[in-house]
This record gives structure tokens, C-alpha cells and sequence, in this order.
């Protein structure tokens, strides 16, 4: 797909992350994605995992015409047209859909720190009983020394964006509580990001 937009990073998180989806996800189910960016983590976890059912969204209107371009050449039944999703947004275009999964990459530290409160509202309004709400990225967390690469990451990204940044675990934990949810595992990955499960 040499003229799709491409995420060097996303090759090379997407299959320690679908090794702890496997883990995490029951069989079968129904999954959306929120700020899906180019698509390459939902076609490859959709491929991967046939029985769940997955639905990509962006944020960002350019990024839907790309987006729907590698859902059509992934040619998966199970791999939704994307939808246009704001998280900040009072209601989310899902017509009273709920999910067994919410899952969001990479979102928090490249968003305002509203985007974080609104995602576990929105979460908790659109999980079925028993679901869970994933997020992935690199965190700040109490009595863990920070790894200088995520510092240095941290640094650029207030540099371009003062409301961007890696967030603290605690404080993500603190809105996920006042929204109804809990953390309930946390992954380490590599290159210093944490998997992070949420639910009621």
C-alpha cells in the first residue's frame, strides 16, 4: 500500500499489541477503534483476530479517504468503513452502538487533556457489560523512573503543542474513576509504552 499514508512506528508496535489483544479479548466480539491515524492497526488486528468485528475512526476528515482506501484493499468482512469520531463531541456518531472493546493508541499525548476525560465518558457510555476500554502510549507513573527517550518525547511535544504530553498514570486513572471505570491490567511493551485495561 505505497500510497496510503504510513506509520513507521505503528509496523512496529502492532504485533507486540495484538499479542496482548489475543490475551486480553474473549473470541469473538465487536470492537472500536478510536483514532485509528492510517488505518494500519486496525487492518492488521482485524485480519488477525477474524471473529471480532472492527470499527476504525478518526478525528481527522483527511485522514477518512485513506482511512476507507485500506479498509476496501484489506478486503476483510469483518473491518467497518470508518466513521468520523470526535471524542470530544457530546454524542458519538454511533447510532446507540455499544462495544465489547474500545481501543486507543496513541491518542492521549497528542490531544488536549479534555480529550482524556471525554474518552472515558465516552467509553463508558458505549462498552456492553463486560467491556473494556484499551489504551496504548507511553505513560508517566508514580515511583518509575522515567526513560529518557520519553522524556526527551515529552519535551517535543510541549514544544510544538503546549496542551500535548505524556500523561501521568495517575491522573488518566483519576478521570477513567470518575467516569465509572477502573484499571484493571497493566502491560508493559516495548519502547517504553504501557497496554492499559479499563472496565466497570
Amino acid at each position: 500500500m505505497p500510497d496510503l499514508p504510513h506509520s513507521p512506528a505503528a509496523d512496529r508496535n502492532k504485533q507486540p499489541i495484538l499479542d496482548a489483544l489475543i490475551r486480553i479479548l474473549g473470541e469473538r466480539g465487536t470492537a472500536l477503534e478510536i483514532a485509528s491515524g492510517t488505518g494500519q492497526h486496525a487492518a492488521w488486528f482485524a485480519a488477525a483476530m477474524p471473529q471480532w468485528t472492527w470499527q476504525p475512526t478518526d478525528a481527522d476528515a483527511r485522514m477518512l479517504t485513506p482511512l476507507a482506501t485500506r479498509v476496501e484493499q484489506a478486503a476483510l468482512s469483518n473491518l467497518r468503513p470508518p466513521l468520523l469520531l470526535d471524542v470530544t463531541a457530546s454524542q458519538w456518531p454511533l447510532q446507540g452502538h455499544a462495544f465489547d472493546a474500545i481501543y486507543c493508541a496513541n491518542m492521549l499525548h497528542i490531544a488536549p487533556w479534555a480529550a482524556c476525560a471525554a474518552l472515558m465518558q465516552g467509553a463508558a457510555r458505549h462498552l456492553l457489560a463486560g467491556g473494556l476500554l484499551i489504551t496504548y502510549g507511553p505513560y508517566f507513573e508514580e515511583g518509575v523512573t522515567p526513560a529518557p527517550g520519553n522524556l526527551a518525547f515529552d519535551e517535543d511535544l510541549r514544544s510544538r503543542n503546549s496542551t500535548w504530553g505524556i500523561r501521568h498514570l495517575r491522573d488518566v486513572t483519576a478521570e477513567a474513576g470518575a467516569a465509572g471505570l477502573a484499571l484493571h491490567e497493566r502491560h508493559a511493551l516495548p519502547a517504553n509504552n504501557l497496554l492499559l485495561v479499563f472496565g466497570r
